[in-house]
């Protein structure tokens, strides 16, 4: 595991982390998966890979998946967004669905 990159270190906790909630929804469904970032550490056919994994699951599984990132490839290929948006310098913040 020491040997391996950014990427791959993300890829691999993404199967596991897959796989895992495939195995545990055998009795109780999981309709909703959320990821937390790591796509910055992606090189750009792996990405490509990764949304398309992601996509499938939401298309032949009916999974709805949600994803924070900061990467612009993202914001390009979902749709639906939350953004949440400073508000001022008081420390608040506003959501913005596009």
């Amino acid at each position: 595991m020491s040997s391996l990159s950014g990427g791959e270190t993300f890829l691999i906790s993404l199967a596991l982390a897959l796989g895992l909630s495939s195995l545990s929804s055998r009795n109780i469904p999981m309709c909703n998966l959320f990821v937390d970032e790591g796509f910055g550490t992606l090189d750009s056919n792996s990405l490509n890979m990764v949304i398309d994994a992601l996509s499938s699951l939401q298309s032949m599984q009916g999974k709805k998946v949600g994803v924070i990132s900061h990467t612009a490839e993202m914001r390009e290929r979902i749709r639906t967004q939350i953004r949440v948006v400073k508000v001022g310098s008081g420390g608040r913040s506003a959501l913005e669905i596009v």
